[in-house]
């Protein structure tokens, strides 16, 4: 088969409503995954042993179990103990619980990494808790991992494509459904490999100048 570049054009309007589909999911998704993982990371720290506990149960539990398993969960169980959600608040959700294990991690070697003598300061300084947290530790913590969160960024993009089994239509999904209809496979998913080059390309080139930014700012 010989790639036809006129129906390669001619299909990319439809590839244009997908990646807007897929950048949602992308971006909300990573968005929760922050704040969730924010939550986990500083849970872990209570001093609640019961709450230490469950957030460390529930980061090991997410890490050690399949993105797809959880995506079925989610679209297929989930609807039966409450309101069905849509497939792209689905996706939205499964990555950002998803990878809120991760970067729960993130941001604890991150706030382990703050000098014991900062706490020790706060303290001193009869700062309350949630002040010493938004105000010490956490501009201290979040700056060294910036890159390793853009990390997840692009590795969060590129399961994306998992996405279509539970319907979306972003872009893995929405060349399949071209290829069904037109039985030319190579041109739709050649063009969904590319889309995702470029676009991995640059989120990592974008974490490549982030990186170097934090370094300069450690730095003086």
């Amino acid at each position: 088969m010989i790639f036809d570049w006129g129906f390669a054009f001619s299909i990319l309007p439809a590839f244009g409503q997908a990646l807007v589909v897929t950048m949602q999911a992308t971006l909300a998704g990573m968005a929760l995954a922050l704040v969730l993982g924010l939550v986990w990371a500083i849970a872990r720290r209570s001093r609640n042993r019961l709450v230490a506990f469950c957030a460390g149960f529930l980061v090991e539990f997410i890490r050690s179990t399949p993105l797809l398993v959880q995506l079925y969960f989610l679209f297929y169980v989930l609807p039966l103990w409450g309101p069905r959600i849509t497939p792209l608040e689905t996706g939205i959700l499964a990555l950002g619980l998803h990878y809120s294990a991760y970067t729960a991690e993130v941001y604890r070697a991150g706030i382990n990494g703050v000098a014991r003598g900062q706490w020790e300061a706060a303290l001193a300084l009869n700062l309350g808790r949630a002040v010493t947290w938004r105000t010490v530790i956490l501009p201290q913590a979040v700056v060294p991992i910036l890159p390793a969160l853009g990390n997840y960024l692009v590795a969060l993009f590129k399961e994306t494509p998992l996405l279509s089994a539970i319907t979306l239509l972003e872009l893995l999904h929405t060349a399949k459904l071209i290829g069904a209809d037109t039985f030319r496979y190579l041109e739709p998913l050649s063009l969904v490999g590319a889309l995702f080059l470029i676009l991995s390309l640059m989120a990592s080139t974008l974490t490549r100048k982030l990186e170097k930014a934090c370094d300069r700012f450690r730095h003086g």
